[in-house]
Formats: C-alpha cells, structure tokens, sequence
C-alpha cells in the first residue's frame, strides 16, 4: 500500500527581506486510497505544501521529512518524484508551445512508466479517456494548453492523472475557475482514478463546492503554515457554515 508521510515539514521562500518561513510544521499521511482534502484561506500555505511536494525550486525545505513507501522524496529531483508516483495537477497549468499534447502525454507516460506505451493500445486509451472528459479529440494536435480556456486545462491536467496513474494525486485548487459543468465533469474523472483504489489523494482547495462531488475521507484546516484541525468530511460543512475566521484569528486548538 502507498503511503505518503509528511513529517513536521518547515518550508521558506526568499523574499525581499530574506527567507520568509511559509509552511511552520505540518505532520500528514496520506495513504493509497484515502483523500484528505486541504481547506484554509488565502497565504495560509496549502499550495506552498502542494508544490513543496512536487519539487518546485521556489520553496526551500530547511527541515523536516517526506517519504513515499520509505523513499526520502526530499532527495529526488523533480521528474524523479513524478516516476517515484507523485503527481500534481497545477491551480495555473502552464502553456507549452511547440508540443503537441499527443506527444506530451506518450512522453510524459513513458518516463512513469518506463517503456513507450505501445501505439494502437496508447491511442485507444487516450481516446477512451479524453471522450470520459468530454475534450474534443481534435485537442490531441494542439500545443499543451495553449489557447486553452480555464476549464480546458483542468480537463487536460485531469486527462494526464488518468493516464499516468500516479500513486499520490495533488491536486491545487482544481475547481478554480470552474464552471458548474466543467467542475462536474473534472470532478468526475477524479472520482473515476478514486474508484480504483490506487491512488491517494490530496485535495487542495479554498471552497465546499468541489466537495460536494467528491466526498474527501479526511479534512483539514490549513493556517498559518500548518495544520490546525482535522476532521471528517462534516468539518467541511463547518467551514461552509462558520468560515475560516476562528482559524485565522489563532481560535483552534491544535
């Protein structure tokens, strides 16, 4: 069984007045068919966390440790974590122009995979799964996400977790920017990499909304750097109902 374990993480970026510590301990495990959805206010650290995981050189961890089945994740490189099975599904996608996303996704799948996926079962499967998302296959000959609307990108962020099958999902505020059909539809695809059983998941995101198709095991609110509260997915219901006013203001108990 995957598991993901975050232990007493301290994260800091540079800033104009040197390093600024964002992430101020936080203790976490995810475990391969499990999903914690993460729940705060803006600059509380949730995304801070979400790219911290995936390697972003932004964020510099002075202490603390990850580990993905044993495997300090800390010491990988970037695309190392992506083989390892971390994946993160980003809140902006970036555009990538001069490749295409056919080409993009059969790179992307033979690097986790380690062998090129074999062509006539590779197409098969991505039109399989692009048509589950409702995409137009006529996307595949598009360069990554340019001209993508919002929803577009999320699809395609979506589209790869599908068909990279990662052991850890992070997903960073998926539902931003979301119409009610394109939240529904990307939800759904989540909800189809749930139902195998393989994956943990980790859900980023400010709003209830999201959770409404996607029912989390755990909650937990994030503030000022770490993890205040944890709860059932009715702590949820809480923060719709009383907001995250208490938290910020230091009023829960750790």
């Amino acid at each position: 069984m995957a598991t993901l374990e975050i232990r007493d993480l301290h994260v800091s970026v540079d800033a104009e007045t040197g390093p600024r510590e964002i992430l101020k301990g936080v203790d976490l495990t995810v475990k391969q068919g499990e999903t914690h959805a993460i729940m705060g206010p803006n600059g509380s650290g949730k995304s801070t966390l979400a790219y911290s995981l995936a390697g972003h050189p932004k964020y510099t961890v002075t202490s603390g440790s990850v580990l993905l089945d044993g495997e300090n994740v800390l010491e990988m490189s970037v695309d190392e974590r992506a083989k390892a099975g971390v994946f993160l599904a980003m809140q902006y996608p970036v555009e990538v122009p001069g490749v295409s996303v056919s080409n993009f996704l059969r790179t992307a799948a033979t690097a986790v995979r380690g062998e090129a996926p074999k062509l006539r079962l590779w197409v098969k499967e991505v039109k399989e799964a692009m048509a589950a998302l409702q995409m137009d296959p006529a996307f595949a000959e598009r360069n990554v996400n340019e001209g993508f609307s919002g929803g577009e990108k999320k699809r395609h962020e979506i589209l790869q977790l599908e068909l990279l099958k990662p052991k850890i999902a992070i997903l960073d505020e998926t539902d931003s920017g979301l119409d009610v059909d394109a939240l529904r539809i990307v939800s759904e695809g989540i909800n189809r990499v749930r139902s195998t059983g393989e994956v943990g998941t980790l859900l980023v995101t400010h709003y209830t909304r999201i959770l409404r198709y996607i029912k989390p095991d755990y909650v937990h609110v994030f503030a000022g750097g770490r993890i205040v509260e944890s709860g059932g997915a009715e702590l949820a219901d809480k923060l719709e109902n009383e907001g995250y006013e208490a938290y910020v203001k230091g009023g829960a108990s750790e």
